[in-house]
């Protein structure tokens, strides 16, 4: 079944049709159907090994699939040179040409296909990227940034369909990506080509695209906006991949009106329905983000439409600026994160304090799960070391 994202009409959309990539007997892309509409900005986004890189050099033409098909619209891409795709792709590295100034990078592209208007096109292409007085100068004489705005230009001055960035803002520094971020969305506005993002970074697909495809083992583990991928993960994999969320062990325990209750080790919570999964399996992991619950003082009054679980303890405390992260071991042995908010009010919590977690029951999710799988978060420690190692940027740690 091919995954769509939302968007306009079908008229030049990029459709990946059972595409598989295998090297050897590794399978980098696993019969990927997706579909990618006109002028969208969207994200590919997953730890390092996951595919998305493989995807983009497909639809680039730099690999061929194993098996299946890629269109752009009506036209037939799959086996198509790379130079003959109306398709550009800004690197990491920017690969720019020393020898030749900003102005020529840009219309080198230009001059290749004999536009009879090339001053009048790279001028604008500079202006779309706020730097037509650096015209003149090297590409070693430029920043970082700069360097990645003079690639960008060269790229959409072409006017492609369909343009691909392949982790284009790695090599900044953070100040500066973020800057990037901005301005990339800017400019895919205003060209209205369509964008196609691949990145490690869940703030960067989030912060850009329209809509994020997160991938694992090269597939589409979910597909969706940004703010429904982050506050309702179908799988465990999303649900700690894209930012960082309290799962813990769970069984069904019947429904309370037009609710599911769960229950996680003796303590009862409240899941909206709809967030539930179809299944009936008795094995469920029940979730919340960090951000979304409040410390309380042990056995304090419960508030109604809240969940709660009882008897943990603080031990951990950390200021972060914007936020105070917190680390709860729970009754079982379980540990809970909590990011309070820095408002200058309400208590702080220091460790060894015997505590409540509180939130809305909206918040709460479920997802299927083997309690034996070991993608559940037992140990966030443990859990933002692996994410860190894979590549991966954790969201929320200053959400508050």
């Amino acid at each position: 079944m091919t995954t769509r994202a939302q968007g306009s009409g079908a008229g030049e959309d990029l459709r990946l049709s059972g595409v598989t990539k295998r090297f050897g007997s590794f399978i980098a892309v696993d019969d990927l159907a997706l579909t990618i509409p006109e002028g969208s900005f969207f994200a590919l986004l997953g730890p390092s090994g996951c595919g998305k890189t493989t995807t983009l050099r497909m639809v680039a033409g730099l690999e061929e699939p194993t098996t299946g098909s890629i269109h752009l619209g009506d036209l037939d891409i799959t086996n198509a040179r790379a130079y003959r795709r109306p398709v550009n792709t800004v690197f990491q590295n920017y690969a720019l040409f020393p020898h030749l100034d900003v102005f020529e990078n840009v219309a080198f592209g230009l001059r290749r296909r004999g536009s009879k208007d090339v001053r009048r096109e790279v001028e604008q292409a500079l202006e779309l990227v706020e730097l037509p007085h650096l015209a003149r100068r090297r590409p070693s004489q430029l920043s970082g940034g700069q360097q990645q705005r003079i690639a960008l230009a060269r790229a959409v001055v072409n006017r492609p369909k369909v343009l691909l960035l392949d982790e284009p803002l790695g090599a900044l520094d953070l100040k500066l990506r973020r800057q990037m971020q901005i301005e990339l969305k800017r400019i895919q506005t205003e060209v209205g080509i369509t964008f196609v993002h691949v990145t490690h970074d869940q703030e960067e697909a989030m912060t850009m695209a329209d809509t994020v495809a997160v991938m694992n083992a090269g597939r589409v583990e979910q597909l969706g906006a940004p703010s429904a991928l982050y506050e309702r993960p179908t799988t465990t994999f999303v649900a700690n991949f894209l930012g960082q969320s309290n799962l813990f062990e769970a069984r069904r325990a019947g429904q309370d009106g037009g609710r599911g209750v769960v229950d996680c080790s003796g303590q009862r919570l409240a899941v909206p329905s709809e967030r539930l999964p179809d299944a009936a399996e008795a094995g469920l992991l029940a979730g919340v983000r960090p951000e979304k619950i409040q410390l309380r003082p042990a056995d304090s009054d419960h508030g109604s439409g809240e969940n709660r679980l009882t008897g943990g303890v603080v031990v951990d405390a950390s200021f972060t600026g914007v936020s105070t992260q917190y680390l709860v071991r729970l009754p079982w042995g379980q540990h809970a994160v909590v990011f309070a908010q820095n408002l200058g009010l309400g208590e702080r919590f220091p460790t060894g304090t015997p505590v409540d977690l509180a939130w809305e029951v909206e918040h709460t999710f479920a997802l299927a799960g083997d309690p034996t799988d070991g993608t559940h978060a037992e140990d966030p420690v443990a859990d933002d070391r692996d994410r860190s190692e894979s590549g991966a940027t954790p969201l929320g740690a200053a959400a508050g």
